[in-house]
């Protein structure tokens, strides 16, 4: 089991860039790939990027593909997802997630462990 606080999210405006943090607790983090996942109001939850148990694989959504990249630090449990030329299409709310495996997935059935969300706003 683990535990996933995200943070780092706020309004920022358009082509600005915003790091998102995930703090997890409660297991071995190298154990987990973890992704990131948006919610836009009216939509469903969605993925956004992974990176497998050793950091040594990461996937990206087409629509943020070099605009976000995951990254994570296994020694401070942590998982990051730099956001750079935000637009108002990335508005969302932004969760991070564990999934109890060390290669890349991209199924959200996969993911057995969320964080609350953090919300990021991009004004236009």
């Amino acid at each position: 089991q683990v535990q996933l606080v995200e943070s780092g999210g706020g309004l920022v405006q358009t082509g600005d860039s915003l790091r998102l943090s995930c703090a997890a607790s409660g297991s071995t983090f190298s154990d987990y790939a973890l992704g990131w996942f948006r919610q836009a109001p009216g939509k469903g939850r969605e993925f956004v990027a992974s990176i497998d148990g050793a950091a040594s694989l990461t996937y990206h959504e087409n629509s943020v593909r070099g605009r976000f990249t995951i990254s994570r630090d296994n020694a401070r449990n942590t998982v990051f997802l730099q956001m750079r030329g935000l637009t108002p299409e990335d508005t969302a709310v932004y969760y991070c997630a564990a999934a109890r495996t060390t290669t890349v997935v991209v199924r959200i059935s996969d993911y057995a462990y969320w964080g609350q969300g953090t919300q990021v706003t991009v004004s236009s």
